[in-house]
């Protein structure tokens, strides 16, 4: 008799729970920022992670924005303006930076 076996139970990978030093905060949205498909998708994205790691309501603190609205604009859907994406930057203690491009 064959033995079942029961299906494997995954959660869904969060970059966020691996986000534990400054520095690791730090190479994480620097590579964002360089692998962004350039509509900002990424950068989004890493924003997010690194506020979910940080703790958004200490983020919606920090911003004077409220936590429902950074999740909306932080989440994959969403289109924050760049007013808002540039005080999150800061709030977070980062720097948007901009080498020249290689050609």
């Amino acid at each position: 008799m064959a033995e079942k076996i029961s299906p494997e139970k995954f959660s869904p990978w969060d970059s966020a729970d691996y986000l534990k030093t400054e520095e690791d905060i730090a190479l994480y949205f620097e590579l964002c920022l360089q692998e962004d498909p350039g509509d900002g998708s990424l950068i989004r994205r890493a924003l997010g992670s690194i506020a979910r790691a940080r703790g958004m309501s200490q983020l919606a603190r920090d911003t004077g924005l409220a936590r429902e609205g950074l999740y909306k604009a932080l989440s994959p859907e969403g289109n924050p303006e760049f007013a808002t994406v540039m005080k999150v930057i800061k709030a977070l203690g980062l720097k948007l930076g901009a080498p020249a491009a290689q050609v």
